[in-house]
């Protein structure tokens, strides 16, 4: 009898010790979840770098911070490229103009196609912007239609916000991720 009280202990320990297991489907959706809200942290700390690292941000590029959770192995990632799909959010923004209603001036050519589409990119379609800003830019000139335009439009410095402040999120959240398995391989061995 007592042979046998142990190994059901045995069986039901073995059992909790398995269901604890990264195999465990269960476990995993779980772990990914945890995760999942971590990098959540991380994105919205590198949001708040990118928001700040840029005077006027009209069409919102700071959203365009984006995260991934990886499903093979447990992990994800916080980055500043494209993403595969376009939002299809159309920004109805336009540039101030800085001539008074009297005055001549200004630009006289008109706004070729791909020059609107750029423009009437919003949130998280704009992550080019953020490239830009972080890596900086060398001069830019404006490109020639036909020999009539021309144009120099300065060169953006490197503001390197996305390395200085993800290195730093990550290390938080690492230490955050632990805290919250430990707390969930609690919660499950109870």
């Amino acid at each position: 009898m007592a042979e046998n009280l142990q190994i059901d202990g045995l069986v039901q320990q073995r059992q909790e010790l398995e269901s604890l297991l990264m195999s465990n489907p269960a476990m995993e959706k779980k772990v990914q979840k945890i995760v999942r809200t971590v990098l959540g942290h991380v994105r919205k700390d590198v949001s708040q770098a990118a928001r700040g690292a840029m005077h006027a941000d009209p069409r919102q590029a700071y959203k365009a911070v984006k995260t991934a959770v990886y499903r093979q192995i447990l992990g994800g990632n916080v980055s500043i490229l494209n993403k595969k799909r376009a939002s299809g959010k159309v920004s109805g923004y336009e540039p101030p103009r800085k001539l008074k209603p009297y005055q001549r001036g200004g630009n006289r050519v008109i706004r070729g196609s791909r020059t609107q589409q750029v423009m009437d990119y919003e949130g998280s379609d704009r992550a080019f912007i953020l490239r830009f800003i972080n890596n900086g830019t060398g001069q830019r000139t404006a490109g020639t239609r036909g020999g009539r335009l021309s144009g120099n439009r300065g060169a953006i410095r490197p503001r390197n916000f996305f390395s200085l402040t993800s290195h730093s999120a990550m290390r938080k959240a690492s230490e955050e991720l632990t805290q919250l398995i430990d707390q969930l391989i609690k919660q499950e061995m109870k």
